[in-house]
């Protein structure tokens, strides 16, 4: 039976389940394996790690802001989840308000701690 055919009768049931139902003889290989060319799917970093973000963790936080006007650098450029992005802009302003980290500049001690993405390749360009 045509396989087209079949989509049309069966239009919810995935394709490979329709072509292994459909096909009885022996001969037939099983293709049940997952694509090995299937590229892995990105995650934050924070999630990857499993680390919990907290505003006495200053250490950290530095590192989502910029060492020149303290700005908290947006998702495009960190890479984090929608979710991490946002626990870390409240954990950062509540360091910020708290008074464990300024409001302008980065503490001088943590700018040499290794970078978690680069500033100047955006992981999805800006929109202008």
């Amino acid at each position: 039976m045509n396989t087209l055919l079949i989509q049309r009768l069966i239009p919810k049931m995935p394709l490979r389940y329709i072509i292994r139902s459909a096909s009885t003889d022996a001969d037939v290989p099983n293709f049940d394996m997952e694509n090995p060319f299937e590229k892995e799917k990105p995650q934050c970093i924070l999630c990857k790690h499993k680390i919990v973000v907290d505003y006495k963790n200053i250490r950290l936080l530095s590192q989502f802001q910029s060492s020149y006007t303290g700005q908290i650098y947006g998702r495009h450029i960190t890479g984090l989840c929608k979710k991490q992005q946002e626990l870390l802009e409240t954990e950062i302003k509540k360091a910020q308000n708290s008074g464990m980290m300024g409001f302008y500049t980065k503490e001088p001690i943590f700018l040499q701690d290794p970078e978690l993405y680069d500033v100047e390749r955006p992981i999805r360009p800006h929109r202008f």
